[in-house]
């Protein structure tokens, strides 16, 4: 007998353990992603033919304390490699794993194997090739710390590679795990099977197998026990042809049926293809339906319903997916009361949307991605015992504020002519986000979460927040943008999100406006400033007007379309004076008299030489700045602004002047000193949607004292 590892996913060594224990293996025993166990031949040529949830069988030569790449030759080149295979077999090194000497890989690799072909040379006997493509032969190794495992696969390619999916195109479920899911699962095989979001088939299809007791191994063409030395050729090809008059008589004794749906027929295709391949295509019923509307299938009493929804990478990107679960979980207790359900996601946030309460559940990785599978007994209904409660509103609080807040402000923009404003603003403490309508849309953006809440914590509330918008609103979910705001310094506000463009026209008090809701942090539009945005309009007609840091320059549209007799719009960034063009185009506003200027502000008006009427500033917070000692600070940096703006506003001319620092102070000792007057109008520039929120921004009316 010879030790062998059997490797798998972190989370299912002990149901690796229970496989193996049903193959006869009698001594298995768990180890971090793996089983170790002592066969004969005839028992692990039956394992690596049978485990549906092993991903390779390694036999271990060696196991050895590794501190350096001289251990980890001496104890490769210690081992009779000749009794293991011949000299003409062609051999490849996997390593996996490194350590404080040892950092890289193909380092190890190279090593091991020197120590190899030494064994042969020393022997006078011919080296044997190296073939990474085409190999006979695969060492394995592993090291972990000063921990080296040193073995041969007896595999070759992953056991998940059964044969009936193609490689090519991303497979998001490896057969192994599948397999995996629905040995958790509950299911019995004399029972049917619903995958409602079916995908390329990977359940079903293993599903379907083991109930036909078909070998996952049995279209495999190539083993690499089949190379070794002690390969027993006469044993495997028994033990092969059990396998496969088993397959065959097993497929036509199943009595479960099986059934998957999903809404894309072109993937239902490639499902069908692949259960085609496998052999069992007749057993599975496929047709097009969708997972939030599914029904139940004749016959399907104590029937399981198993599937692996989509999950993305991350929570908030994907509102779609929140309105998703919400509708399959109440779909599954409309249709499938006294059934069974098993799901499998990495998000748990996720698996709370359905509101079903778990009876059992798994942690298992898909890959790198640590996940759960929730199995569920449906009742059908929400009273019945086990079964949560489906409140008539996702977090009431926080729904019954959104709906009193977009009955008064939705009114009110309605009347205002405005397609964009905002219906929430943290109102609630624990519900820590700002929420935007824009036409059809809805923009929530999540501000960080306090240190002190955790952070699973603060996930399932944005769950909540995302499913009871949609269901107040009653929104389209794909039409709900998620944003993370931060504290932002200098203009990162305006980081580029993506490589497409998703712009939309929208209204403001008679004037039109592209804002973009996916590909940056910000709209292009601050919806705060639209009563100032207004003011400037009604104060424009016949004036020379200057717009600095203007950014989509929504503001020189206002003031173009009151009736300015020139624009001047000054901004750093490219894009966004391509944007401000935009803007102005779609009112029409165009020619010589709108003129755009890309500039740092700052260092433009030291050497700006127009005169002007009417000048709007809304500078940030703080900004990098090669004047200034290297920074600008809106709050010590004011006067000095102030001072450059006086040189070109003409005498009876007035600068709005804007900003966003909470607790800005106009200095108005040195405003006086320049021979200006402020006024401040904050009050006045505050629309209805931003009312709870005072400190928005400051707006200040500024002249010359004459005036």
């Amino acid at each position: 007998m010879n030790q062998y590892l059997a490797v798998t996913s972190n989370g299912l060594e002990n149901l690796l353990v229970e496989e193996l224990t049903q193959l006869g293996i009698t001594n298995a025993k768990p180890v971090q992603a793996g089983v170790k166990f002592k066969a004969t031949n005839e028992q692990i040529y039956r394992c690596c033919l049978w485990s549906r949830i092993a991903s390779r069988f390694v036999r271990i030569v060696s196991e050895f304390t590794c501190q350096d790449d001289m251990d980890l030759y001496l104890a490769t080149s210690a081992v009779n490699w000749v009794n293991h295979f011949h000299s003409s077999k062609r051999f490849v090194v996997d390593f996996n794993g490194t350590n404080r000497e040892i950092r890289n890989s193909q380092y190890g690799a190279m090593k091991v194997k020197d120590g190899v072909v030494d064994c042969f040379t020393k022997k006078d006997l011919p080296r044997p090739s190296i073939d990474r493509d085409n190999a006979d032969v695969r060492i394995h190794v592993r090291l972990h710390k000063d921990n080296a495992l040193l073995g041969i696969d007896m595999v070759g390619p992953g056991l998940h590679i059964r044969g009936y999916r193609p490689e090519s195109g991303r497979a998001p479920l490896r057969e192994t795990l599948a397999a995996a899911i629905i040995m958790r699962s509950g299911w019995q095989a004399d029972k049917p099977l619903l995958d409602p979001m079916c995908g390329s088939g990977t359940l079903l299809i293993e599903a379907a197998m083991m109930a036909a007791n078909m070998a996952p191994g049995v279209k495999r063409q190539k083993w690499c026990f089949e190379a070794l030395e002690d390969f027993e050729p006469e044993v495997w090809a028994e033990i092969k042809a059990e396998a496969n008059v088993q397959a065959r008589r097993g497929v036509k004794k199943v009595d479960a049926q099986f059934f998957g749906r999903d809404n894309d027929e072109r993937v239902l295709q490639v499902a069908r293809d692949n259960a085609r391949r496998a052999g069992v295509d007749h057993l599975i019923d496929f047709a097009v339906s969708d997972a939030a509307t599914v029904t139940r299938p004749d016959n399907f009493e104590q029937g399981v319903v198993v599937c692996n929804p989509p999950y993305g990478e991350r929570l908030g990107t994907h509102p779609g997916l929140i309105a998703l679960y919400t509708a399959f979980g109440a779909q599954l207790k409309a249709e499938f009361g006294g059934c069974k359900a098993s799901i499998f996601s990495s998000s748990d946030e996720l698996l709370s949307c359905l509101r079903m309460r778990a009876d059992k559940q798994f942690k298992m990785h898909n890959g790198a991605l640590q996940c759960h599978l929730k199995n569920y007994g449906i009742t059908g209904r929400a009273h019945d015992k086990g079964q949560d409660h489906e409140p008539s509103v996702v977090a009431p609080d926080f729904a019954n504020r959104l709906k009193k807040n977009l009955g008064k402000i939705g009114k009110w923009a309605k009347r205002e002519g405005l397609d964009c404003y905002r219906v929430y603003d943290a109102d609630l403490p624990e519900y820590n986000v700002a929420i935007d309508v824009y036409l059809d849309h809805l923009v929530i953006q999540e501000y960080a979460a306090p240190k002190d809440i955790p952070e699973e914590k603060a996930k399932r509330r944005l769950t909540d927040i995302i499913r009871a918008a949609i269901q107040v609103l009653d929104m389209d979910a794909n039409k709900v943008v998620i944003k993370v705001r931060e504290k932002q310094k200098g203009t990162s506000q305006y980081q580029k999100l993506s490589q497409e463009s998703h712009t939309m026209i929208v209204h403001e008090y008679g004037v039109k406006l592209a804002v973009n809701l996916y590909d940056y942090l910000d709209t292009g539009l601050f919806l705060d400033h639209k009563l100032t945005r207004r003011k400037l309009g009604e104060m424009a007609p016949g004036k020379d007007f200057l717009n600095l840091f203007a950014y989509t320059g929504s503001a020189t549209v206002h003031a173009a379309c009151g009736g300015a007799r020139s624009t001047t719009t000054v901004d750093m960034s490219k894009t966004y004076l391509a944007w401000a063009q935009e803007n102005m185009a779609l009112n029409g506003q165009v020619g010589r008299q709108h003129q755009y200027e890309q500039a740092d502000c700052l260092q433009w008006l030291e050497s700006a030489k127009g005169q002007y009427d009417l000048i709007f500033i809304d500078p940030p917070t703080f900004s990098n700045s090669k004047r200034m000692s290297g920074t600008f600070d809106v709050q010590r940096d004011h006067i000095d602004v102030l001072a450059q703006l006086k040189r070109l506003l003409r005498p009876d001319g007035v600068i709005v002047f804007s900003n966003n620092k909470r607790q800005f102070k106009m200095d108005n000792a040195g405003v006086e000193e320049l021979g200006l007057q402020a006024k401040n109008i904050s009050s006045q520039t505050l629309p209805l949607d931003f009312a709870r929120n005072k400190n928005i921004h400051n707006c200040w009316i500024v002249t010359h004292q004459s005036a």
